[in-house]
């Protein structure tokens, strides 16, 4: 069957802001916005209150994802001058582990007058940090009753996931715990707000549950036992405070209703598919549809994905999933915590108002950065060690050196961080053929690539598209809105035909960037003070 005329919206909600894209059948993009949230991330004092949050919370406003996905659909759907009812579906990436309670209609409970002056009611950002002993807690209590979930996870549960963050408020807010009807993560909660209906057929999402919520295909949620030995009171959690059904991406969720219809000036009844974690969805955005490649999606912070054919205990992975990613594999998931956030911080610490002085400044430090060395840890590690509790440094400084020794030492730790990733896979029989990189940062920031290829020795591919994620969500639209509407047989049919590289294509041409061999010894250097680092913070950590 010949491809059908059409078009289909990826929205893509970051840190920051949400995009919305619009491509036809092809990939081209037609149109894209991005709305930037109000409230941004609240981190600092609550709205409703003024009251200071402590340093490692990290929440969101609910209302600003509604507003700003209509507002951002709106203006991409002027931008692109599609007709409306020329929308055939509509995917959504979201962050993960970002989650929320509500009550039984949806309404979250940071908007209900009871609980709005209550921080644990807002929605938990992914880098919320508050949950550290009830992570500490779950791992501990896991580990005793030899739990079989703790192998997809590399031996550990993150302090970021969905049930440290439902803890937490258990301990630190009964009263939001006990009204919380509804437990989800944003994506699904958004998907839920497009299609409607009621909790118990609300969709979630495979992908968000497999991932970030203990969840298996084969065995589901942990046990009613297991949650029992945690908190009593949080035994049947999963029954009583987690309806749904649980729907992979690319699957139907359901249409959209004419309520979200008229605010994002769209027709009622498009349809909607399951949300998908916003670094996974890269996958497809980056017309990766084979198993080995790693695909790095790098922004505010980084997840690296990969299918494989093969099930294996991986130590440094934060998730392996079957069907997680891409039906018919293993999707592994790795990732640091703190990359475009970190560049930035480091940024503004040194007083620069742009990136660009900062960046010469790096090139002209030779590879190694003079000695200077970093640990990324700004906002903890999440893989290879799975402890948000750790911190980053810089060592070996003296007068002598400038802003730019210490930006290259923090971009060629990112790199070292992501070697050691590989370097892990790689021992425990899961294959990394294919480097691809996608993402803001990629684009952005070519320095940071290059040192990449330099620390690992391997050829990277820049995907050409700048919003791969979004690009990925889109191509979730057309799968759910089927082969008759799109005329693609297959989900790697449309992942090749509408994102994979095209060289005599303008705008779909990749940049394949080299590494540089004569900085290799330097590195290999630089890499081995670097874990030889990494070692001893680790001690002291556990010393405190």
């Amino acid at each position: 069957m010949a491809r059908k005329s059409g078009y289909a919206i990826g929205l893509d909600f970051g840190t920051e802001s949400v995009r919305a894209l619009f491509v036809d059948l092809e990939g081209n993009q037609v149109g894209a916005a991005v709305v930037k949230y109000k409230h941004g991330q609240i981190t600092r004092t609550l709205p409703t209150s003024g009251a200071k949050l402590p340093p490692d919370y990290a929440l969101q406003h609910p209302n600003d994802w509604i507003d700003g996905a209509s507002r951002a659909v709106r203006k991409a759907l002027k931008i692109s001058g599609v007709p409306a009812r020329e929308v055939i579906g509509i995917g959504v990436d979201f962050t993960s582990c970002t989650m929320l309670p509500t009550l039984a209609d949806g309404t979250p409970l940071c908007v209900d007058r009871r609980f709005a002056k209550v921080p644990l009611a807002w929605p938990k950002l992914w880098k919320h940090h508050g949950a550290e002993t009830q992570t500490d807690r779950i791992n501990l209590v896991a580990r005793r009753r030899k739990e079989t979930f703790l192998k997809r996870y590399g031996g550990i549960i993150g302090l970021e996931w969905f049930f440290p963050k439902v803890l937490e408020t258990l301990e630190g807010a009964p009263k939001v715990y006990a009204a919380a009807e509804v437990w989800l993560e944003a994506g699904d909660w958004f998907v839920w707000q497009l299609v409607g209906g009621e909790a118990k057929d609300l969709p979630r999402s495979t992908c968000q549950a497999g991932y970030k919520a203990m969840w298996s295909k084969a065995d589901g949620y942990p046990s009613t036992a297991f949650f029992r030995a945690l908190n009593p009171a949080m035994a049947h959690v999963v029954r009583d405070k987690m309806p749904g059904r649980l729907v992979a991406p690319g699957e139907l969720a359901g249409v959209l209703t004419p309520t979200m219809a008229r605010k994002m000036g769209l027709p009622a009844g498009v349809p909607v598919s399951a949300a998908i974690i916003d670094a996974h969805v890269g996958v497809p955005g980056a017309g990766a549809d084979k198993p080995g490649t790693l695909v790095m999606v790098l922004g505010t912070s980084s997840c690296h994905m990969l299918n494989s054919t093969e099930d294996c205990f991986v130590p440094v992975v934060a998730g392996i999933v079957e069907d997680g990613i891409l039906p018919g594999y293993f999707g592994y998931e790795t990732g640091q915590a703190a990359v475009g956030d970190a560049f930035d911080w480091l940024r503004v610490m040194l007083g620069q108002r742009n990136f660009d002085q900062i960046t010469e400044s790096a090139r002209a430090v030779p590879a190694g950065s003079d000695g200077v060395l970093c640990l990324d840890w700004m906002n903890g590690c999440r893989t290879p060690l799975m402890d948000g509790s750790l911190k980053g440094g810089f060592m070996n400084l003296t007068l002598n050196h400038t802003p730019g020794h210490l930006y290259r030492a923090l971009l060629e730790a990112s790199a070292f961080g992501l070697r050691w990733i590989i370097e892990q896979c790689q021992e425990h029989g899961v294959r990394v053929d294919k480097l691809v990189a996608t993402g803001g940062l990629p684009h952005h920031n070519p320095l940071l690539v290059q040192i990449y290829a330099d620390v690992l020795g391997k050829s990277i591919t820049v995907h050409p598209c700048q919003y791969g994620p979004a690009l990925g969500a889109a191509i979730l639209g057309v799968m759910v809105a089927g082969k008759k509407a799109s005329g693609f047989a297959s989900p790697g049919a449309a992942i090749r035909t509408m994102a994979a590289p095209r060289k005599n294509v303008p705008g779909r041409q990749a940049v394949v960037v080299r590494p540089v061999h004569a900085d290799r010894k330097a590195y290999d250097r630089a890499y081995r003070r670097y874990r030889n680092l990494a070692d001893m913070a680790v001690a002291a950590s556990k010393q405190e």
